[in-house]
């Protein structure tokens, strides 16, 4: 089984498309894909469906939902169109046996194959003990390839009820945290010139994520642009006061305090004052994958 949910859902068996064009058991197999290999109780399921209450039937519909879902992976066992009826013991056991009743819920079982969300979380896992090792230019191969197995957002075009919005949110939270890490692996090379035109749509895109302005100041700065860094920075500043009352944290303070001083010297000091080499903001570690449930 071939899943994808990083930009939009796609479920693939036999290499053939098990993803439903219906909401309810689209959001159903989304739930499935976002705890592979692990039983979801029908608690959980039926939160996700209904989380204002589930109606009376709620377990009937429940189970007609699971029924489409594992037609699909029969037809699709079977290399036929799903609109034909499945006819056979075996197919309908195999593809019971792919969406496996258990004692309180269900379990998709992707029979070893590939997960997107586990491909991300391997490359960036390899990337942080590349960071920590010092070896910035395997950190920035390995977290690059993490990024660029997004498509999209996460889960694009599903209904979200609690548990998948919390998992959106979980993933989100760790596609940051390495995009924070490529950026800064990407600076210790650096490599800033070629990165003030990406982080400029970032910070524009995360008004208030320290990190990635910092990288932009870096960038800004070692590039020149002491007036424009000094802008990301207001912008930071307003944003950040705007939306929870706080100022930007002691460490931006004292990046703006370098750029400040680089500025405003007109003429050669008797000493430099100390420009960062790289910003290090605290780490958000990724979160493993595991049950939303």
């Amino acid at each position: 089984m071939d899943v994808r949910i990083l930009g939009g859902l796609s479920v693939r068996e036999n290499g053939v498309s098990i993803t439903p064009t219906a909401a309810a058991p689209r959001q159903l197999l989304a739930l499935l894909t976002a705890s592979a290999d692990q039983v979801v109780p029908v608690t959980v399921l039926t939160e996700e469906l209904w989380p204002s209450g589930a109606p009376r039937g709620a377990r009937a519909e429940l189970q007609a939902h699971i029924a489409e879902l594992r037609s699909l992976i029969a037809a699709a066992l079977r290399g036929a169109d799903p609109a034909e009826p499945a006819t056979g013991w075996a197919e309908r056991r195999t593809a019971d046996a792919i969406l496996v009743s258990q004692p309180g819920g269900y379990r998709l079982d992707t029979g070893g194959g590939a997960h997107d969300v586990w491909q991300f979380e391997r490359a960036a896992g390899a990337g942080y003990r590349a960071m920590e090792a010092g070896d910035l230019a395997r950190a920035a191969l390995r977290l690059g390839e993490a990024l660029a197995l997004w498509r999209g957002e996460p889960y694009a075009g599903v209904a979200a009820g609690p548990r998948l919005r919390r998992e959106i949110e979980r993933l989100e939270t760790s596609r940051l945290s390495v995009l924070d890490q490529w950026m800064e692996a990407q600076l210790g090379l650096g490599r800033h010139a070629e990165l003030v035109s990406e982080l400029s749509g970032l910070v524009a895109r995360y008004r208030t994520n320290e990190p990635l302005h910092a990288h932009y100041m870096v960038a800004l700065l070692r590039c020149g642009q002491h007036d424009e860094a000094l802008t990301a920075y207001e912008r930071l500043r307003v944003a950040l006061k705007g939306e929870s009352g706080m100022e930007p944290s002691a460490r931006l303070r004292r990046l703006q305090r370098s750029v400040l001083a680089v500025r405003n010297t007109t003429v050669r000091p008797l000493y430099r004052p100390r420009v960062p080499a790289q910003y290090h903001p605290a780490r958000a570690r990724l979160v493993p994958a595991g049950s939303v449930g």
